[in-house]
């Protein structure tokens, strides 16, 4: 069906946006915006979310089980660096 629709400016240059950032055209931008508007969008399955391991190592002297105390001397000597000593 074809019709003639006002819409406010803002509305339209996010239309725009969305158009111009994507592989969609401004009608099938719109058409999305009003049925997800009107409740009548189809339920697209999200696709898979994979993770590719890697390999990693963490540097010589790093004891894995003791990180939060590796966070916590950071920490501590950023304050110091910044603050410094009190007397």
């Amino acid at each position: 069906m074809r019709t003639t629709l006002t819409l406010d400016p803002e509305i339209a240059d996010r239309l725009k946006q969305e158009a111009a950032l994507g592989q969609r055209t401004f009608k099938a931008i719109v058409n999305e915006a009003l049925r997800r508007g009107l409740g009548m969008e189809t339920t697209k399955r999200a696709q898979r979310f994979r993770v590719q391991p890697h390999s990693s190592r963490l540097f010589p002297g790093i004891d894995p089980t003791r990180l939060n105390q590796l966070v916590d001397e950071l920490q501590v000597e950023t304050f110091l660096a910044r603050e410094g000593p009190r007397s």
